[in-house]
Protein backbone atom coordinates (compact mmCIF):
# COMPACT_ATOMS: atom_id res chain seq x y z
CA UNK A 1 0.00 0.00 0.00
CA UNK A 2 2.98 2.67 1.19
CA UNK A 3 5.01 1.43 -1.78
CA UNK A 4 2.16 1.59 -4.53
CA UNK A 5 1.60 5.45 -3.07
CA UNK A 6 5.51 6.17 -2.85
CA UNK A 7 5.39 5.18 -6.20
CA UNK A 8 2.74 7.25 -7.72
CA UNK A 9 4.48 10.06 -6.12
CA UNK A 10 7.53 9.81 -7.60
CA UNK A 11 5.57 9.31 -10.75
CA UNK A 12 3.62 12.42 -10.42
CA UNK A 13 7.11 14.36 -9.41
CA UNK A 14 8.43 13.30 -12.50
CA UNK A 15 5.58 14.36 -14.64
CA UNK A 16 5.96 17.87 -13.25
CA UNK A 17 9.48 18.12 -13.92
CA UNK A 18 10.43 16.23 -16.92
CA UNK A 19 6.85 17.80 -18.67
CA UNK A 20 8.55 21.33 -18.24
CA UNK A 21 11.72 20.60 -18.63
CA UNK A 22 11.68 18.98 -22.10
CA UNK A 23 9.01 21.72 -23.38
CA UNK A 24 11.64 24.53 -22.19
CA UNK A 25 14.59 22.68 -23.55
CA UNK A 26 12.40 22.18 -26.70
CA UNK A 27 11.45 25.99 -27.26
CA UNK A 28 15.30 26.52 -26.38
CA UNK A 29 16.71 24.03 -29.11
CA UNK A 30 14.00 24.80 -31.40
CA UNK A 31 14.22 28.92 -31.34
CA UNK A 32 18.18 29.09 -30.82
CA UNK A 33 18.35 27.63 -34.57
CA UNK A 34 16.02 29.23 -36.58
CA UNK A 35 17.83 32.50 -38.29
CA UNK A 36 14.21 34.83 -38.36
CA UNK A 37 14.39 36.34 -34.93
CA UNK A 38 17.32 38.06 -33.25
CA UNK A 39 15.70 38.03 -29.76
CA UNK A 40 14.81 34.37 -30.30
CA UNK A 41 18.25 33.33 -31.27
CA UNK A 42 20.15 34.66 -28.88
CA UNK A 43 17.94 34.79 -25.71
CA UNK A 44 15.27 31.19 -26.77
CA UNK A 45 13.10 31.38 -23.43
CA UNK A 46 13.32 34.92 -22.23
CA UNK A 47 12.22 36.07 -25.90
CA UNK A 48 9.60 33.59 -26.04
CA UNK A 49 8.05 35.53 -22.76
CA UNK A 50 8.55 38.70 -24.49
CA UNK A 51 6.39 37.95 -28.09
CA UNK A 52 3.78 36.31 -25.77
CA UNK A 53 3.22 39.49 -23.46
CA UNK A 54 3.53 41.84 -26.67
CA UNK A 55 1.17 39.15 -28.31
CA UNK A 56 -1.00 39.63 -25.23
CA UNK A 57 -0.11 43.44 -24.84
CA UNK A 58 -3.29 45.39 -26.15
CA UNK A 59 -5.34 43.38 -23.97
CA UNK A 60 -3.29 43.88 -20.89
CA UNK A 61 -3.49 47.54 -21.35
CA UNK A 62 -7.62 47.84 -22.06
CA UNK A 63 -8.06 45.82 -18.97
CA UNK A 64 -4.90 46.89 -16.28
CA UNK A 65 -3.18 49.63 -17.16
CA UNK A 66 -5.21 51.88 -19.44
CA UNK A 67 -7.16 54.31 -17.24
CA UNK A 68 -10.64 55.23 -17.61
CA UNK A 69 -9.92 58.45 -20.10
CA UNK A 70 -7.01 56.41 -22.27
CA UNK A 71 -6.81 53.94 -24.66
CA UNK A 72 -7.99 54.15 -28.43
CA UNK A 73 -10.39 54.28 -30.66
CA UNK A 74 -12.81 54.70 -27.73
CA UNK A 75 -11.69 54.68 -23.97
CA UNK A 76 -13.18 52.73 -21.40
CA UNK A 77 -16.20 55.20 -20.50
CA UNK A 78 -17.09 55.59 -23.99
CA UNK A 79 -16.76 51.62 -23.91
CA UNK A 80 -19.06 50.88 -20.79
CA UNK A 81 -21.66 53.65 -22.13
CA UNK A 82 -22.53 51.14 -24.58
CA UNK A 83 -22.66 48.65 -22.56
CA UNK A 84 -25.07 50.00 -19.79
CA UNK A 85 -27.31 51.57 -21.87
CA UNK A 86 -27.21 48.36 -24.26
CA UNK A 87 -27.76 46.07 -21.42
CA UNK A 88 -29.81 47.75 -18.96
CA UNK A 89 -30.85 51.06 -20.40
CA UNK A 90 -28.63 53.07 -17.68
CA UNK A 91 -26.68 55.94 -18.26
CA UNK A 92 -26.72 56.85 -15.23
CA UNK A 93 -22.70 57.54 -13.21
CA UNK A 94 -21.58 57.88 -9.70
CA UNK A 95 -19.90 60.83 -7.83
CA UNK A 96 -18.72 62.45 -10.82
CA UNK A 97 -17.35 63.26 -14.62
CA UNK A 98 -13.70 61.70 -15.16
CA UNK A 99 -13.26 64.17 -17.90
CA UNK A 100 -9.78 66.32 -17.80
CA UNK A 101 -11.40 69.58 -17.83
CA UNK A 102 -8.34 71.62 -17.66
CA UNK A 103 -7.58 70.12 -21.34
CA UNK A 104 -9.21 72.21 -24.41
CA UNK A 105 -12.66 71.10 -25.99
CA UNK A 106 -16.19 72.12 -27.03
CA UNK A 107 -18.58 72.09 -23.77
CA UNK A 108 -22.60 72.08 -24.73
CA UNK A 109 -24.05 75.68 -23.67
CA UNK A 110 -26.78 75.21 -20.58
CA UNK A 111 -29.58 77.38 -20.16
CA UNK A 112 -30.66 78.34 -16.79
CA UNK A 113 -33.84 77.60 -17.11
CA UNK A 114 -34.65 74.55 -19.65
CA UNK A 115 -37.30 73.47 -20.86
CA UNK A 116 -39.50 71.08 -18.95
CA UNK A 117 -40.18 67.47 -20.25
CA UNK A 118 -43.84 68.40 -20.94
CA UNK A 119 -42.59 71.26 -23.40
CA UNK A 120 -40.65 68.74 -25.55
CA UNK A 121 -41.78 68.03 -28.85
CA UNK A 122 -41.22 64.42 -28.44
CA UNK A 123 -43.85 61.11 -30.12
CA UNK A 124 -43.77 58.29 -27.69
CA UNK A 125 -45.69 56.55 -29.20
CA UNK A 126 -46.02 53.39 -29.82
CA UNK A 127 -44.59 52.19 -26.84
CA UNK A 128 -40.85 49.59 -27.23
CA UNK A 129 -41.09 45.93 -25.86
CA UNK A 130 -37.83 45.06 -25.10
CA UNK A 131 -36.27 43.01 -22.06
CA UNK A 132 -33.29 44.99 -19.58
CA UNK A 133 -31.03 43.17 -17.55
CA UNK A 134 -31.56 43.13 -13.56
CA UNK A 135 -28.37 42.62 -11.27
CA UNK A 136 -29.29 40.08 -8.84
CA UNK A 137 -25.52 40.42 -6.73
CA UNK A 138 -22.37 41.76 -8.03
CA UNK A 139 -19.31 40.46 -5.63
CA UNK A 140 -15.92 40.49 -6.24
CA UNK A 141 -15.67 37.12 -7.31
CA UNK A 142 -19.31 36.39 -8.07
CA UNK A 143 -21.90 38.14 -10.18
CA UNK A 144 -24.92 37.22 -10.97
CA UNK A 145 -28.03 38.96 -13.53
CA UNK A 146 -31.08 37.79 -15.45
CA UNK A 147 -33.36 39.32 -18.05
CA UNK A 148 -36.78 40.66 -17.45
CA UNK A 149 -39.39 42.71 -19.87
CA UNK A 150 -39.34 45.87 -20.17
CA UNK A 151 -41.19 48.85 -21.69
CA UNK A 152 -39.43 52.03 -23.21
CA UNK A 153 -40.60 55.43 -24.18
CA UNK A 154 -39.53 55.13 -27.79
CA UNK A 155 -38.38 58.77 -28.04
CA UNK A 156 -39.37 59.87 -31.60
CA UNK A 157 -39.64 62.99 -33.08
CA UNK A 158 -43.85 63.86 -33.65
CA UNK A 159 -44.80 63.62 -37.47
CA UNK A 160 -44.57 67.52 -38.11
CA UNK A 161 -40.55 67.50 -36.71
CA UNK A 162 -39.79 64.14 -38.56
CA UNK A 163 -36.97 64.22 -41.25
CA UNK A 164 -38.20 63.34 -44.96
CA UNK A 165 -35.63 62.79 -47.47
CA UNK A 166 -36.92 63.54 -51.16
CA UNK A 167 -39.83 65.41 -50.14
CA UNK A 168 -39.54 67.69 -53.29
CA UNK A 169 -37.58 65.40 -55.71
CA UNK A 170 -38.62 61.53 -55.65
CA UNK A 171 -42.19 59.98 -56.25
CA UNK A 172 -41.27 57.92 -53.10
CA UNK A 173 -39.69 60.13 -49.89
CA UNK A 174 -38.19 58.88 -47.07
CA UNK A 175 -40.14 60.14 -43.51
CA UNK A 176 -37.58 59.41 -40.49
CA UNK A 177 -38.55 59.69 -36.84
CA UNK A 178 -35.17 59.82 -35.31
CA UNK A 179 -32.48 61.64 -35.72
CA UNK A 180 -29.62 58.27 -35.39
CA UNK A 181 -29.36 55.11 -37.37
CA UNK A 182 -26.60 52.96 -38.42
CA UNK A 183 -23.48 53.41 -40.79
CA UNK A 184 -22.53 51.83 -43.24
CA UNK A 185 -21.58 47.97 -41.93
CA UNK A 186 -21.77 45.03 -45.16
CA UNK A 187 -22.20 41.49 -44.84
CA UNK A 188 -18.78 40.42 -45.17
CA UNK A 189 -16.94 42.79 -43.13
CA UNK A 190 -19.60 41.69 -40.31
CA UNK A 191 -21.11 37.96 -40.02
CA UNK A 192 -24.34 36.96 -40.62
CA UNK A 193 -25.66 37.13 -37.04
CA UNK A 194 -24.04 39.78 -36.02
CA UNK A 195 -26.02 42.08 -39.40
CA UNK A 196 -29.23 39.71 -38.03
CA UNK A 197 -28.94 41.32 -34.43
CA UNK A 198 -28.85 44.65 -35.67
CA UNK A 199 -31.46 44.38 -38.39
CA UNK A 200 -33.91 43.10 -35.49
CA UNK A 201 -32.68 45.26 -33.07
CA UNK A 202 -33.26 48.73 -34.84
CA UNK A 203 -36.64 47.04 -36.54
CA UNK A 204 -38.05 46.76 -32.77
CA UNK A 205 -36.45 50.84 -31.54
CA UNK A 206 -38.30 51.93 -35.01
CA UNK A 207 -38.21 55.02 -36.45
CA UNK A 208 -34.34 54.27 -37.95
CA UNK A 209 -32.55 53.32 -40.80
CA UNK A 210 -29.71 50.80 -41.33
CA UNK A 211 -27.13 51.01 -43.94
CA UNK A 212 -25.99 48.35 -46.00
CA UNK A 213 -22.41 49.42 -46.33
CA UNK A 214 -20.79 48.71 -49.80
CA UNK A 215 -21.48 44.74 -49.89
CA UNK A 216 -25.12 45.23 -51.29
CA UNK A 217 -28.20 44.26 -49.88
CA UNK A 218 -27.92 40.58 -48.08
CA UNK A 219 -31.00 38.36 -46.28
CA UNK A 220 -29.97 39.14 -42.76
CA UNK A 221 -30.25 42.94 -43.46
CA UNK A 222 -34.12 42.20 -43.91
CA UNK A 223 -34.25 40.16 -41.35
CA UNK A 224 -35.57 43.00 -39.30
CA UNK A 225 -38.57 45.44 -39.32
CA UNK A 226 -35.82 47.95 -40.74
CA UNK A 227 -35.66 50.87 -42.97
CA UNK A 228 -32.75 50.35 -45.68
CA UNK A 229 -30.55 52.65 -46.98
CA UNK A 230 -28.70 50.34 -49.69
CA UNK A 231 -25.39 51.83 -50.13
CA UNK A 232 -23.23 51.89 -53.56
CA UNK A 233 -20.00 51.59 -53.91
CA UNK A 234 -16.67 52.04 -56.74
CA UNK A 235 -17.48 47.89 -56.73
CA UNK A 236 -21.02 47.94 -57.75
CA UNK A 237 -21.48 44.69 -55.93
CA UNK A 238 -25.34 44.14 -55.94
CA UNK A 239 -25.86 46.55 -59.37
CA UNK A 240 -23.22 45.30 -61.84
CA UNK A 241 -23.06 43.20 -64.55
CA UNK A 242 -20.69 40.07 -65.55
CA UNK A 243 -19.13 42.64 -67.59
CA UNK A 244 -18.54 44.66 -63.95
CA UNK A 245 -20.68 47.38 -65.34
CA UNK A 246 -23.34 49.62 -63.15
CA UNK A 247 -26.85 47.43 -64.37
CA UNK A 248 -29.75 49.97 -64.43
CA UNK A 249 -32.02 46.68 -64.12
CA UNK A 250 -30.28 45.12 -61.11
CA UNK A 251 -30.98 48.70 -59.47
CA UNK A 252 -34.24 49.16 -60.75
CA UNK A 253 -35.00 46.05 -58.95
CA UNK A 254 -33.25 47.07 -55.87
CA UNK A 255 -35.08 50.11 -55.97
CA UNK A 256 -38.89 48.35 -56.25
CA UNK A 257 -37.92 46.52 -52.59
CA UNK A 258 -40.20 48.52 -50.42
CA UNK A 259 -37.81 48.05 -47.22
CA UNK A 260 -35.39 49.88 -49.10
CA UNK A 261 -36.21 53.07 -48.76
CA UNK A 262 -32.87 55.01 -50.20
CA UNK A 263 -29.32 54.97 -51.87
CA UNK A 264 -26.19 55.92 -50.54
CA UNK A 265 -23.19 56.54 -53.75
CA UNK A 266 -20.19 56.32 -51.49
CA UNK A 267 -17.26 57.93 -52.69
CA UNK A 268 -15.18 57.71 -49.64
CA UNK A 269 -15.11 56.55 -46.02
CA UNK A 270 -13.42 58.00 -42.81
CA UNK A 271 -10.88 54.98 -42.51
CA UNK A 272 -10.17 54.67 -46.36
CA UNK A 273 -10.51 57.12 -49.07
CA UNK A 274 -11.21 55.13 -51.58
CA UNK A 275 -12.49 51.72 -52.77
CA UNK A 276 -13.07 48.97 -49.96
CA UNK A 277 -11.10 46.12 -48.93
CA UNK A 278 -12.09 42.54 -47.75
CA UNK A 279 -9.95 39.91 -46.76
CA UNK A 280 -10.11 36.62 -49.00
CA UNK A 281 -10.69 34.23 -46.11
CA UNK A 282 -14.10 36.37 -45.36
CA UNK A 283 -15.39 36.15 -48.90
CA UNK A 284 -17.55 33.01 -48.47
CA UNK A 285 -19.81 31.63 -51.17
CA UNK A 286 -22.96 33.38 -50.26
CA UNK A 287 -20.85 37.17 -50.16
CA UNK A 288 -19.53 36.30 -53.25
CA UNK A 289 -22.63 34.87 -54.90
CA UNK A 290 -24.34 38.59 -53.20
CA UNK A 291 -21.17 40.63 -54.75
CA UNK A 292 -20.97 38.44 -57.79
CA UNK A 293 -17.23 38.37 -57.09
CA UNK A 294 -14.84 34.66 -57.24
CA UNK A 295 -15.33 33.35 -53.23
CA UNK A 296 -12.27 33.00 -51.15
CA UNK A 297 -10.36 35.40 -52.67
CA UNK A 298 -9.17 39.18 -51.78
CA UNK A 299 -11.81 42.02 -52.71
CA UNK A 300 -10.24 45.37 -53.61
CA UNK A 301 -12.56 47.94 -54.79
CA UNK A 302 -11.53 50.48 -57.54
CA UNK A 303 -10.45 53.21 -56.37
CA UNK A 304 -13.69 55.88 -57.33
CA UNK A 305 -16.50 54.98 -60.07
CA UNK A 306 -16.10 54.71 -63.66
CA UNK A 307 -19.04 56.05 -64.12
CA UNK A 308 -17.93 59.29 -63.30
CA UNK A 309 -14.83 61.62 -62.53
CA UNK A 310 -16.01 64.67 -61.23
CA UNK A 311 -19.06 66.52 -59.50
CA UNK A 312 -20.91 67.35 -62.55
CA UNK A 313 -21.11 63.54 -63.39
CA UNK A 314 -21.70 62.54 -60.10
CA UNK A 315 -24.74 64.60 -59.99
CA UNK A 316 -25.79 63.67 -63.13
CA UNK A 317 -25.55 59.98 -62.29
CA UNK A 318 -27.42 60.67 -59.18
CA UNK A 319 -30.00 62.35 -60.96
CA UNK A 320 -30.79 59.32 -63.47
CA UNK A 321 -30.92 57.51 -60.63
CA UNK A 322 -33.59 59.38 -58.42
CA UNK A 323 -35.49 58.88 -62.03
CA UNK A 324 -35.50 55.41 -62.25
CA UNK A 325 -35.88 54.56 -59.04
CA UNK A 326 -38.03 56.89 -57.54
CA UNK A 327 -36.30 57.10 -54.52
CA UNK A 328 -33.50 59.53 -52.13
CA UNK A 329 -30.09 59.16 -53.74
CA UNK A 330 -26.99 60.86 -51.44
CA UNK A 331 -23.58 60.56 -51.25
CA UNK A 332 -20.89 59.90 -48.81
CA UNK A 333 -18.11 61.70 -48.96
CA UNK A 334 -15.02 62.52 -46.93
CA UNK A 335 -13.24 66.29 -46.72
CA UNK A 336 -9.95 67.26 -47.84
CA UNK A 337 -10.26 71.13 -48.51
CA UNK A 338 -12.79 73.84 -48.48
CA UNK A 339 -11.54 74.24 -52.62
CA UNK A 340 -13.27 70.69 -52.54
CA UNK A 341 -16.06 71.07 -51.41
CA UNK A 342 -16.79 74.19 -52.67
CA UNK A 343 -16.54 73.03 -56.11
CA UNK A 344 -18.61 70.18 -55.22
CA UNK A 345 -21.45 72.79 -54.08
CA UNK A 346 -20.92 75.23 -57.00
CA UNK A 347 -21.45 72.35 -59.17
CA UNK A 348 -24.75 71.88 -57.32
CA UNK A 349 -26.22 74.99 -58.22
CA UNK A 350 -24.96 75.25 -62.06
CA UNK A 351 -26.77 71.70 -62.80
CA UNK A 352 -29.66 72.53 -60.13
CA UNK A 353 -29.09 68.98 -59.08
CA UNK A 354 -28.73 68.50 -54.76
CA UNK A 355 -28.33 65.46 -53.07
CA UNK A 356 -31.11 64.19 -50.89
CA UNK A 357 -28.66 63.80 -48.68
CA UNK A 358 -24.66 63.95 -47.95
CA UNK A 359 -23.04 62.21 -45.48
CA UNK A 360 -20.13 63.66 -44.36
CA UNK A 361 -17.95 61.07 -42.69
CA UNK A 362 -14.98 62.30 -40.58
CA UNK A 363 -11.72 60.86 -40.91
CA UNK A 364 -11.43 59.48 -37.14
CA UNK A 365 -14.45 56.99 -38.69
CA UNK A 366 -13.41 53.24 -38.10
CA UNK A 367 -13.30 50.37 -40.77
CA UNK A 368 -13.56 46.65 -41.06
CA UNK A 369 -10.13 46.83 -43.14
CA UNK A 370 -8.06 49.50 -44.45
CA UNK A 371 -4.31 50.49 -44.88
CA UNK A 372 -2.48 52.58 -42.04
CA UNK A 373 -1.67 55.33 -43.71
CA UNK A 374 -5.06 56.13 -44.71
CA UNK A 375 -6.76 55.63 -41.54
CA UNK A 376 -4.07 58.03 -39.73
CA UNK A 377 -3.99 60.88 -41.43
CA UNK A 378 -6.13 61.91 -44.45
CA UNK A 379 -9.07 63.77 -44.65
CA UNK A 380 -10.92 66.16 -41.86
CA UNK A 381 -12.33 64.98 -38.83
CA UNK A 382 -16.13 65.40 -38.44
CA UNK A 383 -16.17 68.79 -36.83
CA UNK A 384 -13.99 70.02 -39.17
CA UNK A 385 -15.48 69.12 -42.00
CA UNK A 386 -19.17 69.64 -40.70
CA UNK A 387 -19.58 73.15 -40.37
CA UNK A 388 -17.29 73.47 -43.89
CA UNK A 389 -20.17 71.92 -45.33
CA UNK A 390 -22.76 73.61 -43.63
CA UNK A 391 -21.52 76.86 -44.39
CA UNK A 392 -20.50 76.22 -47.82
CA UNK A 393 -23.99 75.10 -48.74
CA UNK A 394 -25.91 78.23 -47.15
CA UNK A 395 -22.79 80.73 -48.52
CA UNK A 396 -24.78 79.19 -52.31
CA UNK A 397 -28.28 79.14 -50.95
CA UNK A 398 -28.55 74.58 -51.05
CA UNK A 399 -28.70 74.04 -47.39
CA UNK A 400 -32.50 73.67 -46.98
CA UNK A 401 -32.66 71.59 -50.06
CA UNK A 402 -30.48 68.79 -48.48
CA UNK A 403 -29.86 66.84 -45.18
CA UNK A 404 -26.20 66.22 -43.57
CA UNK A 405 -25.57 63.26 -42.01
CA UNK A 406 -22.58 62.64 -40.03
CA UNK A 407 -20.33 59.80 -38.61
CA UNK A 408 -17.21 59.59 -36.80
CA UNK A 409 -16.98 58.14 -33.15
CA UNK A 410 -20.37 59.70 -32.80
CA UNK A 411 -21.31 56.58 -30.24
CA UNK A 412 -22.67 58.99 -26.90
CA UNK A 413 -25.35 61.68 -26.79
CA UNK A 414 -22.89 64.66 -25.93
CA UNK A 415 -21.03 63.94 -29.06
CA UNK A 416 -24.09 63.44 -30.73
CA UNK A 417 -25.11 66.89 -29.94
CA UNK A 418 -22.27 68.45 -30.98
CA UNK A 419 -22.22 67.48 -34.51
CA UNK A 420 -26.11 67.98 -34.68
CA UNK A 421 -24.84 71.85 -33.81
CA UNK A 422 -22.07 72.07 -35.85
CA UNK A 423 -23.80 71.44 -39.00
CA UNK A 424 -25.55 67.39 -39.11
CA UNK A 425 -29.21 67.02 -39.20
CA UNK A 426 -28.91 63.41 -38.40
CA UNK A 427 -26.34 61.11 -37.46
CA UNK A 428 -24.73 57.58 -38.22
CA UNK A 429 -23.33 55.34 -35.90
CA UNK A 430 -20.86 52.19 -36.44
CA UNK A 431 -18.69 51.14 -33.98
CA UNK A 432 -21.28 51.97 -31.14
CA UNK A 433 -24.05 49.24 -32.42
CA UNK A 434 -20.83 46.65 -32.86
CA UNK A 435 -19.80 47.45 -29.30
CA UNK A 436 -23.84 46.58 -28.29
CA UNK A 437 -23.98 43.22 -30.27
CA UNK A 438 -20.72 42.27 -28.31
CA UNK A 439 -17.60 43.82 -29.76
CA UNK A 440 -14.39 44.47 -27.33
CA UNK A 441 -12.28 46.17 -29.54
CA UNK A 442 -9.81 43.16 -30.08
CA UNK A 443 -8.88 45.19 -33.63
CA UNK A 444 -8.44 41.83 -35.38
CA UNK A 445 -11.83 42.65 -37.68
CA UNK A 446 -9.36 41.94 -41.02
CA UNK A 447 -8.46 39.05 -39.75
CA UNK A 448 -11.83 37.07 -39.47
CA UNK A 449 -10.71 35.98 -35.71
CA UNK A 450 -12.93 38.09 -33.95
CA UNK A 451 -13.10 36.04 -30.45
CA UNK A 452 -16.71 37.34 -29.62
CA UNK A 453 -18.11 36.78 -33.78
CA UNK A 454 -18.96 40.22 -34.78
CA UNK A 455 -16.42 41.01 -37.15
CA UNK A 456 -16.04 37.53 -38.60
CA UNK A 457 -18.17 35.00 -41.33
CA UNK A 458 -16.28 32.14 -39.41
CA UNK A 459 -19.17 30.07 -38.30
CA UNK A 460 -17.68 28.37 -35.17
CA UNK A 461 -16.82 31.89 -33.75
CA UNK A 462 -20.48 33.08 -34.24
CA UNK A 463 -21.97 30.72 -32.71
CA UNK A 464 -20.82 33.30 -29.70
CA UNK A 465 -23.08 36.10 -30.63
CA UNK A 466 -26.76 34.66 -29.74
CA UNK A 467 -29.29 36.86 -32.07
CA UNK A 468 -31.82 36.57 -29.89
CA UNK A 469 -30.31 37.97 -26.96
CA UNK A 470 -28.20 40.74 -28.66
CA UNK A 471 -31.35 42.21 -30.86
CA UNK A 472 -32.19 43.76 -27.68
CA UNK A 473 -29.04 45.15 -26.62
CA UNK A 474 -29.02 47.26 -30.38
CA UNK A 475 -32.62 48.35 -29.34
CA UNK A 476 -31.81 49.38 -26.01
CA UNK A 477 -29.26 51.12 -26.46
CA UNK A 478 -30.47 53.33 -29.62
CA UNK A 479 -33.05 53.89 -27.29
CA UNK A 480 -30.53 55.24 -24.90
CA UNK A 481 -28.91 57.59 -27.26
CA UNK A 482 -32.41 59.39 -28.69
CA UNK A 483 -33.62 59.74 -25.14
CA UNK A 484 -29.83 61.51 -24.24
CA UNK A 485 -29.93 63.31 -27.11
CA UNK A 486 -33.75 64.77 -26.02
CA UNK A 487 -32.53 65.48 -22.42
CA UNK A 488 -29.86 67.81 -24.00
CA UNK A 489 -32.00 69.75 -25.92
CA UNK A 490 -34.31 70.22 -22.87
CA UNK A 491 -30.84 71.64 -21.00
CA UNK A 492 -29.74 73.56 -23.88
CA UNK A 493 -33.23 75.79 -23.78
CA UNK A 494 -34.85 74.03 -26.81
CA UNK A 495 -38.17 71.62 -27.60
CA UNK A 496 -36.52 69.61 -29.72
CA UNK A 497 -32.86 68.47 -30.69
CA UNK A 498 -33.44 69.29 -34.84
CA UNK A 499 -32.80 73.10 -33.44
CA UNK A 500 -29.61 73.14 -32.03
CA UNK A 501 -26.96 75.22 -33.53
CA UNK A 502 -23.47 76.59 -32.95
CA UNK A 503 -24.77 79.19 -30.72
CA UNK A 504 -25.15 76.01 -28.72
CA UNK A 505 -21.58 75.14 -28.08
CA UNK A 506 -18.51 76.75 -26.72
CA UNK A 507 -15.14 75.85 -27.51
CA UNK A 508 -12.45 76.22 -24.17
CA UNK A 509 -9.14 76.37 -25.16
CA UNK A 510 -6.22 75.03 -22.43
CA UNK A 511 -5.87 78.63 -21.44
CA UNK A 512 -9.33 78.37 -20.14
CA UNK A 513 -10.36 80.92 -22.79
CA UNK A 514 -13.88 80.91 -23.91
CA UNK A 515 -14.86 80.84 -28.14
CA UNK A 516 -18.11 80.73 -29.34
CA UNK A 517 -19.07 78.81 -31.97
CA UNK A 518 -22.02 80.53 -33.38
CA UNK A 519 -19.63 83.00 -34.70
CA UNK A 520 -17.09 80.45 -36.03
CA UNK A 521 -17.32 80.07 -40.08
CA UNK A 522 -14.46 77.23 -41.50
CA UNK A 523 -14.62 79.20 -44.99
CA UNK A 524 -12.09 81.25 -45.40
Amino acid sequence: MESGLLITIIIIAAIIVIVPLYFFLRIYFQDAKQKQHSILRNYPVLGKIRYMMEKAGPEFRQYLFNNNNEGKPFNRREFEYVYKAAKYNDRMIGYGSERTFEEEGMYIVNKMFPMQREEMKIDQHPKINTRLYEIDNERLLSRKEHTESGVLDPFYLPDDDAIVLGRDTVRNPFKIKGLIGQSAMSFGSLGDHAITALSKGLGMAGGTWMNTGEGSLSPYHLKGDVDIIMQISSGLFGVRTVEREFSWELFKEKSEMEQIKAFELKLAQGAKQRGGHVEGDKVTEEIAEIRNVEPWQTINSPNRFDEFDDAQGLLEFLDRMRDVGGKPVGTKIVIGSEAEVEAFVVAMKETNIVPDFITVDGSEGGSGATYYELAESVGLPAFAALPLLDDMLKKYDLRNRTHIIASGKLLTPDKIVMALALGADMINVARGFMLSVGCIMAEVCHTNNCPVGVATTDPKLQKGLSIEEKKYRVCNYLVALRQGVFELAAVAGIDSPRKFTREHIVYKDRFHKVSKMASYSNIS
